[in-house]
């Protein structure tokens, strides 16, 4: 049989297919020896932690590679190997069999540690790769080139930490273009904490021209700049955008508005500023905005849209203000809210009890007021902070009884009121109830133990009462804060043995007597406490159990009543950093300070009697030893144990002898106070020239002698110099007008000889200037300058020799004068040591104000003062005094100011004490003074002032002593005794005033005397020749004696009657 051409070519052909198929599946499957040798040659090279590890270590030969953890097959090809997590810290280099596992498509090696190697080259071996992750790693240094060759990448991350100092990945060479321009099928990119260094314009087109497909992109942390390009817009695809932490420094696009498929947009903390575009909330698809952290991007939430797909709002740290729309209830999967530390205000709107899918809510830091919403249609709700803003009114059980599981309720610092729910300490899952800084009021009463509460303060609120026994029933506590309350009664702290979880107590200020028993329980079976404060808890002794808490790091035993010795046990905690024993009664400190912890930052002893050696630890920050009884010598190396030191004061003691050079040394000193001792010698010529970093420096009321040292560092820090009462001499130091920063100043009580510190005109920050009581002369004010002081409040020029008239344009440059302020009870002067705490140095001045030296301990940034006595002043007082309308005192006593008292001080509406004395004034006082209804001291005596004081005025109830003197003047309060002429003003044969200096008719007194004579004689007259008149007016009299003396009406009845009958006779 034959078989045709044809037919024998077609079999041959389909003989040829099939053995080329047969071949091509054959050849297509992996030999599983090699695939399972190069997996266990993988492992064997690496290094990681097997006890960490849950799949290397679970790799053995013998099994079945691809069901191995972390290994995936495709016809026994390795495709899949997911090594993340693994605790893996190297062997993976060049040589690795990780590459010759060819057909791998997807490679996870992230969250390891490869101890800041290199990514090795040799990845483009790997050329079936689609997903390559090996973030978080630990890989640095220049990402190799070969990663571009990588053409069927779908998913690329590289990411890295972003930690400041420690080193990162980079992409120079190649660069963010070079490595993007083959990866066309890129869907995902994440490349966060890569230094990639790039301009706006550059990045965003390398990006947009390289990956049309690209729907994910993350460069968190990248160093990229700005602005934003529009070259973005071709990625039509693009739904997820993340810039966080670079350095933009641009306004947001609006062109965000036109990714139809953005779903995420997270650009915090990137120095966005501007106005955010509103468009951008109304895009459809958007799920999850986060701007948090950019405080120059301002902005306000528009009216939504119903049922938008927004989930998330992360606002926090911005400047975006206004109100909260109404239209928020109608996000209904609105889940996260954060809008912490912005400037939002008016009330929270009731429709976001509608948001039932919410389970995380911040609002802290704002303005809003009102009540606040009930959330208990939310019933996911874990966190509640509403802290820091203005709301009012009261809350209740019910507000918070469906909200089973919150976790975090803070209502801090705010103005609610009424008593605090006894449920919420009984909330089944609150783990922290935070209510301190508000106006809660009431008792605490018992409640039911069935409570996790891990974290309670109520400080700084008005609550009353024991405080209950109940808390010892929180077993899961570890902080609770009572402090600055009412608390009454006895508190065991014995007690606190059953909160074996504690951490931190404060029952700080309140009417607590905290009493302890060492009797009745053993000190190991306290809880080791952190944090502990027991201030003005009228404590009479140090509790022992003290000595065997080996973790506290905070104890404050201030205010109490505890005598004696401080215990040496106190200074070797090993972790305490902070102790206040001041304002107790304790007399010696138990020595040796050999073994002073070494982590001890704040030490406060002040106001006791402590004498002896000082403490001084190492590594201190914050050091005070004042008001006690020290009595020895600064030790001369006491600068060496100043290597952390801001404050330092030694204020009020008797420290005697010379201050130490060494003291220098302290070159982050803030604060200096060596104030109310007995110091002698010379101020140390380096203390004025470190003043670079010191921001107060006072040794007043000491022994010092010599000059001021000339050595002020041309960037002066000073705000605070106090060198009075001393016996300084010289001239005033040039250099001081390096201190531009300067304050508060007195110089006063000392011998410096010189002329008016105008080499201090341009410092504008002066508030308290005194130099009082020196040698200072000539005349005031300085020349050529319209900006001298302009917020100086307190001015003491008194006891020296300045001379001249007082300038008044120059008092016009004190604009803090004249503004009238209604915060009397503001802010009080002061200077901040430690930023972001409570500790603060308290400036305080004499004055003399109301006839008497008085001390302002805290001087309030609106009292104002001016005094110029005890001078040489000539001319007459200015007018333009009268414009410093927010002066509280005026001393001008004590000079040769001549001419009348201007009638412009009566606009001093808040002008307390006024004194004129002893100088040369003349004519009446002005009636506008007697106007000043604040004044509560005058002093117009000794001058050669006329005419009547000014009457019905605040000025006549002043004692007779404020005006004599004055042979001119007369009128109330001067008596005869006063005015040796009477209360009118005695007249010469021509009818004029001794001394008035003229001689025309007094009309005012001609004036009365004509009143009074015209009146008698009209009275007497009208009695005499009118009949009916005089008729009446006895009739009146008489009926008024018979009402005083009844008795009258039996004694001349007769003539009574007969009177009666005349009178309707003679009608």
């Amino acid at each position: 049989m034959r078989i045709p051409l044809f037919s024998w070519h077609l079999l041959i052909l389909i003989h040829y297919v099939s053995l080329s198929v047969h071949v091509f599946v054959v050849s297509s499957q992996c030999p599983s020896d090699d695939q399972q040798s190069l997996l266990l040659q993988l492992k064997n090279s690496l290094k990681f932690d097997s006890a960490k590890s849950n799949k290397l270590k679970q790799w053995k030969n013998g099994s079945d590679y691809c069901s191995w953890e972390g290994v995936s097959c495709k016809d026994g090809c390795v495709s899949h190997l997911d090594l993340s997590s693994e605790s893996i810290s190297g062997g993976l280099d060049n040589s690795s069999a990780l590459f010759d596992l060819q057909y791998i498509e997807n490679l996870n090696l992230a969250y390891n540690n490869f101890e800041y190697t290199q990514i090795p080259s040799k990845f483009d071996k790997l050329t079936g790769l689609n997903y390559l992750n090996l973030s978080y790693a630990g890989f640095v240094g220049q990402i190799p080139i070969e990663i571009a060759h990588l053409t069927r990448l779908v998913t690329l991350d590289l990411s890295t930490f972003c930690f400041s100092g420690l080193p990162s990945l980079q992409l120079e060479n190649p660069n963010l273009n070079i490595l993007l321009g083959n990866l066309s099928e890129l869907v995902e990119l994440h490349l966060d904490g890569v230094n990639i260094s790039a301009q706006g314009t550059d990045w965003c087109q390398a990006i947009s021209s390289s990956l049309p497909k690209l729907r994910v992109l993350s460069l968190f942390c990248c160093n990229l700049s700005g602005p934003i390009d529009i070259s973005l817009l071709k990625l039509h695809a693009l739904s997820d955008i993340r810039l966080d932490y670079n350095d933009l420094s641009a306004e947001v696009p609006e062109f965000f508005s036109d990714f139809p498929n953005l779903n995420s947009l997270s650009l915090s903390a990137s120095g966005l500023h501007g106005a955010f575009p509103k468009k951008i909330f109304h895009v459809p698809t958007l799920q999850t905005i986060d701007l948090s952290g950019n405080q120059q991007l301002q902005g306000s939430l528009p009216e939504f849209p119903k049922n938008r797909s927004l989930r998330s709002l992360v606002l926090s740290e911005t400047n975006f203000s206004g109100s909260f729309p109404i239209s928020i209830g109608d996000l209904k999967m609105l889940s996260i809210i954060d809008v912490s530390f912005c400037n939002f205000t008016g009330a929270i709107p009731t429709s976001m009890e509608e948001l039932t899918q919410l389970f995380y809510l911040d609002l802290s830091w704002n303005k809003f007021n009102g009540s606040l919403p009930f959330f208990s249609m939310a019933k996911n709700l874990t966190l509640i902070n509403l802290s820091s803003n203005q709301l009012t009114g009261q809350i209740n059980s019910s507000q918070w009884e469906n909200l089973t599981n919150l976790l975090n309720l803070d209502l801090r610092n705010n103005l609610l009121d009424g008593k605090i729910p006894m449920t919420l300490f009984s909330h089944p899952l609150l783990q922290k109830l935070q209510l301190s800084n508000n106006q809660f009021s009431g008792q605490l009463l018992e409640f039911a133990n069935i409570s996790v509460l891990g974290t309670l303060d109520l400080s700084s609120n008005h609550l009353i009462g024991p405080i209950p026994m109940s808390i010892f029933n929180l077993r899961a506590l570890k902080i609770l804060s009572l402090s600055s309350n009412n608390f009454s009664g006895s508190f065991p702290l014995n007690g606190i043995q059953q909160l074996r979880n504690l951490s931190a107590l404060d029952l700080s200020y309140n009417s607590l007597s905290i009493t302890y028993d060492d009797t009745i329980s053993s000190d190991s079976s306290f809880p080791q406490i952190t944090s502990l404060g027991l201030a003005s808890g009228k404590l009479r002794r140090f509790p022992d159990f003290l000595r065997n808490q080996s973790y506290l790091s905070y104890l404050d035993l201030s205010q109490n009543q505890i005598h004696g010795e401080i215990p040496n046990w106190i200074w070797r905690f090993n972790h305490l950093s902070e102790l206040n024993l001041s304002c107790n009664s304790l007399v010696t400190l138990e020595g040796p300070f050999l073994n002073l912890t070494s982590t001890l930052t704040m030490l406060d002893l002040h106001s006791n009697q402590l004498q002896g050696q000082i403490p001084i630890p190492r590594s201190a920050t914050y050091l005070d030893y004042s008001r006690n009884n020290f009595s020895s010598t600064i030790r001369t190396d006491i600068g060496d144990f100043f290597t952390y030191t801001l404050f330092f004061s030694l204020s009020s003691n008797k420290f005697h002898g010379i201050i130490p050079d060494s003291i220098c040394k302290a070159l982050d000193l803030e604060v200096l106070d060596l104030s109310n001792n007995s110091f002698s010698g010379m101020i140390p010529r380096c203390l004025t020239a470190m003043s670079d970093g010191l921001g107060v420096l006072n040794l007043q009321r000491n022994k010092l002698s010599g000059i001021i040292p000339d050595k002020f560092p041309e960037h002066c820090a000073l705000r605070t110099l106090e060198l009075n009462e001393n016996q300084i001499e010289g001239q005033f130091p040039n250099s001081l007008a390096n201190c531009t920063m300067l304050e508060f100043l007195n110089v006063g009580n000392n011998r410096i000889t010189d002329t008016f510190p105008c080499m201090l005109k341009s410092i504008s920050t002066l508030r308290i200037l005194v130099l009082r009581s020196n040698k200072f002369y000539e005349h005031i004010g300085c020349p050529n300058t319209n900006e001298t002081w302009p917020m100086l409040q307190i001015v003491d020029i008194a006891h020296n020799n300045f001379s001249g008239e007082i300038p008044g344009r120059y008092l016009r440059t004190w604009r803090a004068m004249m503004a009238h302020k209604d915060d009397a009870l503001s802010n009080h002067f002061r200077y901040e040591v430690l930023k972001f705490t409570e500790v603060y140095f308290q400036d305080a001045i004499t004055v003399t104000n109301k006839g008497l030296e008085m001390e302002l301990v805290k001087i309030l940034t609106v009292f104002t003062s001016i005094d110029m006595s005890c001078n040489k002043f000539n001319g007459s007082i200015p007018e333009e005094l009268g414009e410093l309308k927010s002066l509280y005192g005026l001393n001008l006593s004590n000079n040769a100011l001549t001419g009348t008292i201007p009638s412009s001080l009566g606009n001093l509406r808040q002008l307390e004490s006024l004194d004129l004395s002893k100088n040369s004034l003349s004519g009446p006082i002005p009636a506008e003074v007697g106007g000043l209804t604040f004044l509560s001291f005058l002093d117009l005596s000794n001058n050669q002032l006329v005419g009547q004081i000014p009457f019905s005025t605040q000025i006549s109830t002043f004692p007779a002593a404020s005006f004599a003197g004055n042979k001119g003047l007369w009128g109330p309060p001067l008596t005869v005794v006063d005015n040796k002429a009477g209360l009118s003003p005695p007249l010469a044969l021509n009818g004029s005033l001794p001394n008035s200096g003229h001689h025309g008719i007094n009309w005012d007194l001609i004036s009365v005397e004509i009143g009074f004579t015209v009146g008698f004689g009209f009275a007497i007259g009208s009695l005499t020749f009118c009949k009916r008149w005089s008729k009446w007016y006895y009739k009146a009299m008489y009926n008024i004696l018979l009402k005083i003396f009844p008795q009258m009406e039996e004694r001349i009845g007769i003539h009574r009657r007969h009177v009666h009958i005349n009178q309707r006779w003679r009608r």
